[in-house]
């Protein structure tokens, strides 16, 4: 593989944010004090050299459960009106295809704002823009629980959508930013375990809550629970200071580099092709008899999922090659059966625990993925793809479901996967690399 030599103004901004990353770091209680550019060279995998007595390195959890635990917050306040549209929909007057609104209005307003209100806050304090945020999603939560028009609260899951898009934003570079060089991976897998949490755990249980509570009072909770996050998030996670004035580049400049734009597409087509699938996946159960069964299947997947981020947590930062085309053959492989096999109860279920082992690997893979190929930066142009093709993909699912029948699902599916294989197998040089690059660079 072929190595970029950075320009000397892009090695001082990664030296200075290594420093920089260093006292990180040394707050959260994660790495002695020790002159800078004194770390010893060592071959990829080789355990550093301690001094007598130092202690290994390892994750700062308490912070990176904290980090984990606001992306639990965005996707269950994203994701919990699904559950509960019929009561949401007669107590403020609509029908559900308009409260379904909801939904797209929240994926539209993280996507969208997202470039530009993170070049905005470029330079301010990582641990004030992530409290600020999930302040934001917890109020957006209170006025959801007590708005009495249906229009202010579409505004205010607009507003909830477009903070939730900061935190998608600035959680990845974070949790690198806190973890040892050799780690950052696994602190990206440890942080976006919140999202298959939330999936498996949290919106069932809200959508049982609202069945025995009322769906005001669970949002309710949902804003307490907020609430609860933020003081975590003030004693348990150290600052980290935004990027100098000087030293910020142009939000679009990391598609120039190799494999950004590679990494970018395979978001696109697997984000779009999972959520046409999980969106209608109700009305695909019901062609097959199962529509009883929608709560166990969704369960299904989430645990799979969770296994997968645990799997993928492990072995990120020495198989990201692997692990991603692992990814995608088994949701291809899931979505084969659900195409041949889904009159058989059985092997819909099979189909949904291949399915869950691929996607939630997938999110701590393209993250990284990203981050490698364009640096921190690249996060940005990830969180506007992803939430942008969220979006997309329940409109072209609605158009499938329309014109062709629920049974064009998992063959849509399929077809959107072929490329992405193809990309993930020949982008081997900067993309989806054999071997990444060393820990520490692109930052």
């Amino acid at each position: 593989m072929t190595t970029r030599q950075p320009q000397p103004e892009q090695r001082a901004r990664e030296h200075e944010r290594e420093r920089d990353d260093q006292e990180v770091r040394r707050q959260a209680g994660r790495e002695p004090e020790r002159e800078p550019g004194r770390e010893p060279e060592r071959e990829p995998g080789q355990e550093p050299e301690r001094e007598p007595g130092q202690e290994p390195e390892r994750l700062p959890w308490r912070a990176l459960i904290a980090l984990g635990s606001a992306a639990f917050l965005a996707i269950l306040t994203e994701a919990l009106p699904a559950g509960m549209l019929p009561e949401m929909s007669g107590d403020l007057s609509v029908g559900q295809s308009a409260m379904g609104q909801s939904l797209t209005v929240y994926a539209l307003a993280t996507a969208l704002p997202a470039i530009p209100l993170v070049a905005v806050t470029a330079t301010w304090p990582r641990k004030r823009l992530v409290l600020g945020a999930v302040a934001v999603v917890s109020v957006g939560n209170l006025v959801t629980a007590v708005s009495p028009d249906y229009a202010l609260t579409l505004v205010f899951r607009g507003v909830s959508g477009v903070a939730t898009g900061l935190v998608w934003a600035l959680l990845v570079g974070y949790a690198r930013r806190l973890a040892p060089p050799r780690l950052r991976g696994r602190a990206i897998a440890v942080t976006m375990t919140g999202v298959p949490l939330a999936l498996s755990l949290g919106i069932p249980l809200g959508t049982l809550l609202s069945g025995a509570l009322g769906w005001r009072l669970t949002f309710g909770l949902v804003a307490a629970l907020g609430a609860v996050l933020c003081g975590w998030i003030l004693v348990s996670v150290p600052d980290a200071p935004g990027t100098p004035r000087g030293n910020r580049e142009p939000v679009l400049r990391p598609l120039a580099r190799p494999g950004v734009a590679a990494v970018l597409f395979v978001v696109a087509a697997y984000v779009l092709a999972h959520n046409i699938l999980y969106t209608y996946i109700a009305a695909f159960l019901d062609a097959y008899g199962m529509a009883d069964s929608v709560d166990l299947v969704l369960l299904v997947f989430g645990l799979a999922s969770l296994v997968s981020v645990v799997v993928t947590g492990a072995h990120v930062d020495r198989r990201l090659r692997g692990l991603t085309l692992a990814s995608t053959v088994l949701f291809a492989a899931g979505a084969a059966i659900l195409a041949v096999l889904a009159d058989r109860e059985a092997m819909v279920y099979v189909a949904m625990v291949l399915w869950g082992l691929g996607w939630g690997a997938v999110s701590t893979l393209l993250q990284t993925a990203v981050t490698d190929a364009g640096g921190e930066g690249a996060q940005t142009l990830l969180v506007t793809v992803w939430n942008g093709f969220m979006g997309v993909g329940g409109a072209v699912g609605g158009l499938l479901l329309s014109l062709f029948g629920p049974l064009s699902f998992p063959w849509s599916v399929l077809a959107l996967l072929t490329p992405v294989l193809a990309v993930v197998i020949l982008a081997r040089g900067h993309a989806f690399p054999a071997r990444r690059p060393t820990a520490g660079g692109s930052l």
